[in-house]
């Protein structure tokens, strides 16, 4: 066959290809969702809040859905259906429609009690799964069972254990059975190994769902349709045009009661290692060759592999005066609450731009975004260098929202500039758009079984390979946080830090969100 021909084979088959070509198992029987640690915050916070938005858009239908909460605390249905209620919708304004289902809602769900790491109440709860699949006529081992661990780490390979031995569908007659574990994955490249290691030799890497939400959020989805599906971007994101990238997070107040839990971890393992260097890898990474999971998720190992060692003269600590008020917190704590890091990527797309991760508790705002600034104009005969640089910002929360800061002609008789705006703010183009919440479409990704969204193990590995060096320096107390003011930007360092990675603030201007 002449070469000719087979490309326009080979073309015509990719055209056709879908979108979502996710090669999933058959997809029938009754749906079992256990949320293990189902009297726990993060359960009522975040999880059953999810499921019920998923309830409410069809996603989960009551004549094949039954969700099972498991935890050691002795509780009846009625208590935890009690327990949720009040995160599902507000009492203030909701209608009788939300009402109703809400208690339809809260009648699919089912409570089980018994230890982590005991046989007796794991038997139970398969017992109690399988009687539910037999009442909505599955055939045997062709149901789907996820379990969502809303747990701390420590019990993770306990409960994965008896989850193996005891609850396991028999995935060889079309069912399938699935685990979602939430950060932290470890605390540093052994711990992280470690666990991985005892999860792994439980279950398949394609049955581990590693859920970091902010690769849920919309404006982080959206940042592989905006790099590939515009061709405006294509020849600009390099290093011969971008001279920084910032990913910043803010937020306006402390650890809140979550002192004792934060200290163990501190800013760049709770956020820097992870919700920040996911969002780098998909700002910084190749255009895969389709969109399937494991293309996709290649693509952000190879940034990783990339990314140089952490230098300490690039590295910014600090931890806000009172930090230490708090009595679950050690007098003499060395966990930072503030960090500026900049990291450098090995490669040619890359080379000699800094990436700057920035994340910081009891701050002047609160605020999550990428900010993209490009290098100054050749030949300024406008002389408006010092009005500041082209950005492209992209607003994660609140206020969903990318714009592009340009320079343009002021209007009037005058030939002078200012800087303005090209903005998409979702909550002006979008109006009567509800924004899913990242939960609820990292759930329903992980019953149509897309990992896309989700961490793989050597994701996972490379990751903490950048961080493990530096953490290590900060537990044996080697680097040091400076201290700030609650409320301040942060350390002053850190604004010199930024300086010298070359990043021009723009003065004068400030981007103000546009009124419906």
């Amino acid at each position: 066959m002449g070469s000719g021909s087979w490309h326009m084979e080979k073309r015509d088959s990719f055209r056709i290809e879908p979108v979502r070509d996710i090669d999933n198992v058959l997809e029938n029987g009754s749906l079992s969702i256990i949320v293990l640690g189902a009297s726990g915050d993060l359960a009522k916070k975040k999880t059953f809040p999810a499921l019920f938005n998923l309830y409410r858009q069809g996603f989960l239908l009551p004549e094949e859905v039954h969700i099972f909460g498991y935890a050691r605390t002795k509780i009846s249905d009625d208590e935890l259906r009690n327990r949720i209620r009040g995160y599902l919708v507000s009492d203030k304004g909701a209608s009788p429609k939300d009402v109703e289902d809400v208690t339809n809602f809260l009648q699919l769900i089912k409570y089980v009690s018994g230890s982590y790491d005991g046989e007796e109440g794991f038997r139970l709860l398969d017992k109690e799964i399988s009687d539910n699949e037999i009442s909505k006529n599955s055939a045997e081992g062709s149901s789907r069972r996820l379990f969502y661990l809303a747990l701390p780490p420590s019990v993770y390979p306990s409960v994965c254990r008896m989850i193996r031995h005891y609850c396991m569908n028999r995935s060889d007659l079309g069912g399938w059975t699935r685990i979602v574990v939430e950060k932290p994955f470890g605390k540093d490249l052994d711990s992280a190994e470690q666990l991985s290691n005892q999860i792994g030799e439980l279950f398949e890497e394609s049955q581990i769902y590693r859920i970091d939400h902010y690769l849920g959020k919309e404006l982080v989805q959206n940042l592989l349709v905006l790099r590939f599906a515009n061709r405006f971007f294509l020849p600009l994101w390099n290093r011969d045009n971008i001279e920084n990238v910032q990913i910043v997070f803010r937020e306006d107040f402390g650890t809140e009661g979550r002192g004792g839990y934060f200290d163990e971890y501190g800013i760049i393992r709770d956020i820097i290692q992870n919700h920040l260097l996911q969002v780098l890898c998909l700002v910084a990474m190749e255009k895969p060759i389709s969109l399937k999971p494991e293309h996709i998720r290649d693509e952000k190992v190879k940034v990783l592999q990339s990314v140089m060692p952490v230098e300490d003269d690039e590295v910014v600590l600090g931890q806000y005066d009172g930090y230490t008020d708090d009595p679950t917190v050690p007098d003499h704590s060395n966990t930072p609450t503030f960090s500026t890091v900049i990291l450098r990527i090995h490669n040619e797309r890359w080379e000699g731009v800094p990436f700057i991760l920035k994340a910081g508790k009891a701050l002047n705002s609160r605020k999550a975004e990428i900010r993209v600034q490009f290098k100054d104009v050749p030949g300024d005969i406008f002389k408006c260098k010092k009005q500041g640089r082209n950005e492209f910002v992209i607003r994660l929360q609140p206020s969903e929202a990318m714009y592009m800061k340009l320079t343009v002609k002021q209007p009037g008789l005058e030939m002078s500039t200012v800087q303005s705006e090209l903005d998409l703010s979702y909550g002006q183009r979008y109006q009567g758009v509800t924004i899913p919440e990242a939960y609820e479409r990292l759930i329903l990704d992980t019953i149509r079984g897309d990992q896309q969204h989700f961490v793989r193990r050597d994701e996972l590995k490379a990751a903490w390979e950048i961080f493990t060096p530096l953490l290590h320096r900060i537990d044996n107390g080697e680097v040091k946080p400076l201290p700030y003011q609650p409320g301040s930007r942060g350390p002053a360092e850190a604004d010199a830090l930024l300086e010298k990675a070359g990043y021009v603030q723009t003065h004068g201007y400030i981007w103000i969100p546009p009124t419906l």
